[in-house]
């Protein structure tokens, strides 16, 4: 089995480029083989929501999808990553049920934050709601309707088939340990835990990424799968100060400034932000353009002027290609303010140039590039799935069929975004400094180096054009 290398990482859902993981196998071996080194695979287990990140057990694979044969023999070529939501439980998943069915004689009792004993006397007081970093208008919770007829408050941070879990129980930690075991066992390389800094609540606080005990979280994680040598990739939007923070405790973190910083420059044709960024940023990080959600706006915060994300986050809807800011509304079941829905080649206009100069700043950038399964395909925003499911972030969430895939690889911009990617992948320069060089404010110039061997990207974000020195 494959563990964590320095190689383009591909996102994509078990069913989105083809049918289930046999076909996912197939068009990686096909097309992808020298491009891809990992592959984050969405969550493939059972779900009853949120296309996969509303799990009901760890332990199998979604027969939709395959089974862990399947896992294990994409393991076998490529370092892979799961999703471990740390944070939730499904509302369908056996322990949810039997609790409701059980109540206080249930084994899972303490699996979930039962209002009752969580507050005071039961219940928030408006202080302590107004204080809670939240997705939703209200105190965030669920009604727990018993079998015996009575009802009471559990938390539930995101939809209600996502109900949270109590980390801080010892149900709760033995139950994350048979998890994250179970993962390991299957020829992981890596675990991403989502919605990690939901994971510590605390009375009175903001109930987001509080401190010491989401350290403790993590330690006491990372002591579960360091036998198996697998690595833990804890996943936050928030302010680029907290992946800082998880990077000095030497966590790998998320690049997910890097989309807005990028776009921002293309548009205007300016470095200076995404140089400051660049200089200033995690060097144990994974860096993105895209991924299953929307492009982050909240991440940028601080590192473009409040004036500069606003311009930016406007201009995708004059400058994108087929992007309405109504597909960011409750209209497609989106009230996330903190992302614009739309795939990155059609924020970039669905232009080439742009769209190829972007890709090799990312793999130009510190830290190991993960690449979309859209954005792979150069994928334009997806209208007619948006509007068939009205879920807003459905744009950027196309499903591929193998004689499509065939097409789409033969695009030259397609073509020219492996060749880079196989050029990350190989050349030994990748491994060793990052120096970003003196340049005018419309370029950019990063040398990479180790030993004799060089890579040296200069870019000019006015023109989109872009060249490749290297040894």
């Amino acid at each position: 089995m494959k563990k964590l290398e320095n190689k383009c990482m591909l996102i994509t859902y078990a069913d989105s480029m083809g049918d289930n993981l046999s076909d996912l196998t197939t068009v990686m071996n096909k097309h992808f083989k020298d491009a891809v080194g990992g592959i984050h695979i969405l969550p493939f287990f059972p779900s009853s929501g949120d296309r996969g990140f509303a799990p009901m057990d760890y332990h199998v694979v979604d027969p939709a999808f395959g089974d862990w044969d399947d896992i294990e023999k994409l393991a076998e070529d490529y370092y892979l990553m799961a999703d471990y939501m740390i944070n939730h439980i499904s509302a369908q998943s056996e322990y949810y049920k039997d609790f409701l069915a059980k109540k206080d004689d249930s084994k899972y009792k303490d699996l979930f934050i039962r209002y009752k004993d969580f507050w005071e006397n039961g219940e928030p007081t408006e202080e302590e709601v107004d204080a809670i970093y939240k997705r939703k208008p209200r105190a965030p919770y669920v009604d727990a309707n018993f079998a015996d007829g009575t009802t009471e408050k559990v938390w539930c941070t995101f939809d209600e088939q996502q109900i949270d879990i109590n980390c801080k129980s010892q149900t709760a930690k033995d139950f994350i340990k048979d998890n994250l075991e179970t993962l390991c066992k299957h020829g992981l390389a890596m675990i991403r835990l989502d919605a990690f800094a939901y994971a510590t609540k605390k009375a009175g606080s903001s109930c987001f990424f509080i401190e010491p005990e989401v350290w403790e979280l993590m330690d006491e994680s990372a002591k579960i799968v360091e036998p198996y040598g697998v690595t833990l990739l804890p996943e936050i939007h928030e302010h680029y100060t907290m992946q800082q923070k998880i990077e000095s405790h030497d966590y790998y973190v998320y690049d997910f400034a890097l989309p807005m910083l990028l776009i921002n420059g293309l548009y205007y044709g300016q470095s200076q932000y995404l140089k400051h960024w660049l200089e200033i940023c995690p060097r144990k990080q994974f860096t993105t353009l895209d991924t299953h959600d929307g492009i982050g706006v909240v991440d940028v915060k601080d590192l473009l002027p409040d004036e500069e994300i606003e311009r930016t986050k406007e201009d995708i809807f004059k400058f994108g290609a087929n992007v309405k800011k109504i597909y960011n509304t409750a209209a497609y079941n989106n009230l996330d303010i903190y992302q614009v829905n739309c795939s990155y080649y059609s924020a970039l206009g669905d232009d080439d140039d742009a769209y190829l100069l972007a890709r090799a700043v990312q793999f130009f950038a510190p830290g190991i590039p993960q690449v979309y399964y859209v954005g792979l395909l150069a994928g334009k925003n997806d209208l007619q799935l948006l509007e068939e499911t009205k879920v807003g972030r459905n744009i950027n969430r196309h499903y591929y069929k193998l004689d499509e895939i065939d097409r789409e690889v033969e695009r030259p911009v397609v073509k020219k975004l492996l060749e880079l990617m196989k050029f990350r992948n190989e050349h030994p320069a990748f491994d060793g400094e990052f120096i970003l060089e003196d340049c005018s404010d419309e370029e950019l110039v990063i040398l990479r180096q180790k030993g004799d061997a060089f890579a040296r990207l200069k870019a000019n974000l006015k023109t989109k054009k872009f060249t490749i020195e290297h040894s």
